[in-house]
């Protein structure tokens, strides 16, 4: 698991994560959600539906990992979606995907 994945199930410990799209679309409308992650293999309505929700509302998401990977990270099975509720997880999560991603660009 990468550092981020980890961060995340840190973060879903300390009860600051909504998982879900329901949960995390909830999350996003009450000004909880500071991230959203979506899952890379989510079905193209799925992620328009929850990137319309994050634009509408002024939220930042990033997609990342897959649904398999994003559930194990907090203790479930498939998740498409996780809404981080706290901004110093979202900050160190968010930086965690950046090095990932530069270090998958090489």
């Amino acid at each position: 698991m990468d550092k981020a994945l980890g961060l995340l199930g840190l973060a879903c410990r300390a009860g600051r994560i909504s998982g879900g799209s329901d949960a995390a679309e909830d999350a996003v409308r009450s000004g909880k959600a500071e991230l959203v992650i979506i899952a890379e293999d989510t079905s193209a309505n799925g992620k328009k539906a929850i990137c319309d929700c994050c634009r509408h509302y002024g939220v930042k998401y990033i997609t990342y990992s897959t649904k398999a990977e994003l559930g194990r990270a907090i203790g479930r099975e498939l998740r498409t979606v996780v809404a981080v509720n706290d901004a110093g997880f979202a900050a160190a999560i968010e930086k965690r995907i950046a090095e990932v991603s530069e270090e998958r660009k090489g």
